[in-house]
């Protein structure tokens, strides 16, 4: 347990290192004169909104499944386990969004440029709050629909990020899971891609940096259970699958 711990706490504070320099900078999210260089963040926050993180969960699944070179027996426990952690990440995010209710930057910058009475759109039910912020962006020439329809779709409170908890927990998954056993290639790129989708949310404006700070923390508790169920759970192998793997750390 302390070994996992140690070894996905390095991780999670090397995702961290980011945002927290931007935190320290005093760095505040504004609207660009020019859209056009977010367009490519915006494909990268894609890859775990709706439809296409669910295609993301079922290839990682997979790619970890085949890593590990599990049984089926163990293989079925491994799927259970990373599906809980994944969901209990989500829950977990949902309960903190409700109770802090911090609204995203793209959300304040509104206010103060479009008139937005921010107590009251924070006080309406979430399918109201996205019906007026499509109502008030379809006025905003200045918007390109791409991002009208993702702020629109987007009016959930900011604190903490699910997109960086879900991006964060497949990398922090790696290096507990793939790191010891010599899976560096899968392990660095979902660390860059998790930092990918981290500065994606702050340049879109739908998060501050202490948003992903905390959304890391979350991610990395999360993982170290995980990893834990795992150990645990799929602890006790047939040789043959001992030979396959190697030993857990």
């Amino acid at each position: 347990m302390a070994e996992i711990a140690k070894r996905t706490g390095i991780g999670a504070l090397m995702l961290m290192v980011f945002p927290l320099l931007l935190w320290a900078s005093g760095w505040k999210w504004r609207a660009e004169n020019n859209y056009r260089w977010l367009k490519e963040w915006y494909w990268i926050t894609q890859t775990v909104t709706s439809t296409c993180g669910a295609l993301a969960s079922a290839l990682l699944i997979s790619l970890f499944l085949w890593c590990l070179r599990y049984r089926l027996k163990s293989a079925l426990r491994l799927v259970v386990i990373l599906t809980a952690i994944l969901l209990i990440g989500q829950s977990i995010k949902s309960f903190i969004k409700e109770q802090v209710q911090t609204l995203r930057p793209y959300v304040i910058w509104m206010e103060k440029h479009y008139a937005i009475d921010v107590k009251v759109f924070s006080a309406m039910p979430q399918k109201d709050r996205s019906v007026t912020m499509k109502r008030k962006l379809k006025e905003q020439q200045m918007i390109p629909p791409w991002l009208q329809k993702h702020w629109g779709n987007e009016t959930y409170f900011s604190f903490p990020s699910g997109h960086t908890i879900f991006a964060a927990s497949w990398a922090l998954l790696a290096v507990g899971l793939l790191w010891s056993r010599q899976y560096i290639i899968p392990t660095v790129v979902l660390m860059v891609w998790a930092n990918g989708v981290m500065v994606s949310r702050m340049v879109l404006g739908m998060h501050w940096p202490l948003d992903i700070v905390m959304s890391i923390a979350v991610s990395w508790l999360v993982i170290i259970l995980g990893c834990w169920l795992v150990q645990r759970w799929i602890g006790t192998l047939t040789p043959e699958e001992r030979t396959n793997i190697g030993s857990y750390s």
